[in-house]
This record gives C-alpha cells, sequence and structure tokens, in this order.
C-alpha cells in the first residue's frame, strides 16, 4: 500500500511495537500499513465522519485484517478510545488549533499517552505551544514534501522541557537543529506569509506607523537571518 510521502512520513515515527490510535483515519490506510509493515501490534483506527468510517472498514476487511488487530470506530477525536488502551496517537491532516481541542477534550486518555505523531495543516506554533505548556516535549520533527505542499511532522514525548522561543514554535525547534535539506522552503514559506501581511498594512498610513506593522518587519528580519546557516 502507498501511503504517500506524507502519511509515511507519520508513519516513521511511530515507535516499532506500539499500540496507535489513528485519529480522522479517513480511509484506514495508515492504520492498515502500521500493522502490515509490523510498525505497531494493534491500532484504533477511528473517525467522526460516516462515510470514513465505512471506507475504513472496508480497507480493513479487504487487507483481511481482524478487529482484535485494528478496530475501525466511530467517533470524535479520543472519545473512543479508553484511557491506556494505546500508548501512541497519530493525527494527520487537521489544523494545530483542532489538533489542540481534540487532545484537551479527553485529558484521561492523554495522560496514559507515551507518543504524540501530530501532522498540522495550520496553526503549527500553536500546536507546539501546547505541547510545551502541557509538559511534553518535541523530540522529532521532519519536513516532507507531498503534491507540491510542504508538511511539518512532529513527534512528541512526555517530559517537561523549557518553552523554546517564539521563532522556533514557529519554525520548529527540533527542524533547525537537524536542518534538513526542505528547511530552507519552510523558512521561505513563513516569510512569504508574513510579507503578504506587511503588504496589506503598506496600504494604508495608519497600519503603517502602528507597532503592530514594526512587529511584522521584525519579524521579517528574524527569519530573512535563519536562511543561512
Amino acid at each position: 500500500m502507498n501511503l504517500g510521502d506524507r502519511l509515511q512520513a507519520v508513519a516513521d515515527f511511530v515507535p516499532q511495537g506500539s499500540r496507535v490510535a489513528d485519529i480522522g483515519t479517513d480511509h484506514g490506510y495508515l492504520a492498515v500499513e502500521l500493522v502490515k509493515s509490523g510498525k505497531a501490534k494493534f491500532v484504533v483506527a477511528s473517525d467522526k465522519n460516516t462515510g470514513p468510517y465505512e471506507a475504513a472498514v472496508r480497507t480493513v476487511r479487504e487487507n483481511g485484517l481482524a478487529d482484535n488487530v485494528i478496530s475501525v470506530r466511530l467517533g470524535d477525536g479520543l472519545k473512543s478510545l479508553r484511557p491506556g488502551e494505546v500508548d501512541t496517537v497519530c493525527i494527520a491532516g487537521m489544523g494545530g488549533a483542532l489538533m489542540v481541542e481534540i487532545l484537551e477534550g479527553s485529558p484521561d486518555v492523554v495522560e496514559t499517552l507515551d507518543t504524540l505523531i501530530l501532522q498540522p495543516q495550520s496553526a503549527a506554533p500553536e500546536l507546539r505551544r501546547w505541547i510545551y505548556r502541557k509538559h511534553w516535549h518535541i523530540e522529532d520533527e521532519s519536513l516532507v514534501l507531498d503534491d507540491g505542499r510542504i508538511y511539518e511532522i512532529i513527534m512528541a514525548k512526555r517530559g517537561r522541557r523549557k518553552m523554546p522561543e517564539q521563532l522556533m514554535l514557529e519554525i520548529g525547534p527540533v527542524l533547525w537543529q537537524k536542518k534538513p535539506p526542505l528547511l530552507r522552503h519552510h523558512i521561505e514559506a513563513l516569510l512569504f506569509q508574513e510579507r503578504r501581511v506587511a503588504a496589506g498594512m503598506e496600504k494604508s498610513d495608519a497600519a503603517k506607523k502602528s507597532k503592530k506593522y514594526q512587529v511584522v518587519i521584525r519579524h521579517i528580519k528574524e527569519l530573512g537571518e535563519h536562511l543561512s546557516w
């Protein structure tokens, strides 16, 4: 089964022999690949929508996998899980704010987990801040180019660490340490967004004189300084 580069990057972060929940499983491809590759010994494949749930049921059945190996469930976020049932949660293809909402919504489940593997479509800095604020930390990160877009994959482990500075929450503290080949493209994408904000503000004399505009310009400068190493 070809997961595509984005979901494969998520799968690569799953610790060997884990008991995994794939939240927002869609067609169940990640769940099936984790079991077939031997990465996971048990997976809960959960989705809150009936269509994806039924598609995942078909995928699991077509691959000849039993319910005691992959349990496909209809449920919202982590609410389909019992505390301690899994040790690893994968959430991919959602906004970072929604991921925070999902994790906040089931603290009894989250406190029994060892690993979070998250692929936010947006609001990655807010998600990273939540990780550190809740006494988790980022153990590893990766970038992947899939269908013309760069995606961030974050692996968090339990354990309190110092909160990274704001710029590192945006770039990714481990990405900055590792300097992967796509890092410049990632920072350039962040710069593009900030330059669009600045360009919009520059249409107004009042906005150009504001403190917010100065913050944006300073931020553009800081990001630009991180394009060279």
